[in-house]
């Protein structure tokens, strides 16, 4: 099991909360954190703590980002014109892997970094297999043709638990989705609060 693969189970029970809204995650059984000291009584957290925690949950949202990938976008968030946190929310969700995800292609965003890395992804007709990969307004995702009847796919098509956001045209009898905007906080489907000023609040002082 890779790295990231086993972070999945460990983030929402750090975290305290089922941050994708999975009905299998080990929040709903247990709300302690992992390790032996995880049931011990959480104290009170400082600024920095609360900061660090928003960070940390936002970068584990996307795929359990590294730091320096997670950096590196807040950079291009803040040197663009606008609300910093909004921004960072808008080329987080431009990442192909989560468009990807937020199409129900796949039913995880780990199993949607793995679904455009093993080349089953094309944009706007060229095969890309680059997770990262920034969609831009207007372009169409489609699965490519060898892959439409593999059964992840089709299993993440019916799943009940979330519903593709409309910033998202999704056709799943072709199995294509055309990023229609750049969405807001408030137009994306969190199934926890995310709280994006918080870390801008956190690098501002780190």
């Amino acid at each position: 099991m890779t790295k990231r693969t086993s972070a999945k189970y460990k983030l929402d029970r750090r975290m305290g909360e089922n941050i994708w809204g999975r009905p299998k995650s080990p929040v709903n059984r247990r709300e302690y954190g992992p390790g032996q000291h995880g049931q011990r009584r959480k104290g009170k957290l400082s600024d920095f703590g609360i900061q660090l925690r928003a960070k940390q949950k936002l970068k584990g949202y996307y795929g359990d980002l590294t730091e320096k990938q997670f950096r590196r976008i807040y950079s291009e968030a803040e040197r663009v014109k606008g609300d910093t946190g909004e921004n960072l929310i808008g080329l987080l969700e431009r990442r192909l892997d989560a468009v990807v995800y937020r199409a129900k292609f796949v039913p995880t965003i780990f199993a949607a970094r793995q679904f455009v890395n093993h080349g089953h992804v094309k944009v706007n007709g060229q095969k890309v297999n680059i997770p990262s990969y920034r969609v831009k307004e207007g372009d169409v995702i489609e699965v490519r043709d060898r892959s439409k009847q593999m059964t992840t796919l089709l299993e993440a098509v019916a799943l009940p638990e979330r519903d593709v956001p409309d910033y998202i045209d999704a056709d799943h009898s072709k199995m294509t989705a055309t990023f229609v905007r750049t969405p807001q906080l408030g137009d994306v489907p969190y199934p926890v609060m995310m709280e994006p000023n918080l870390v801008v609040e956190f690098y501002a002082k780190n």
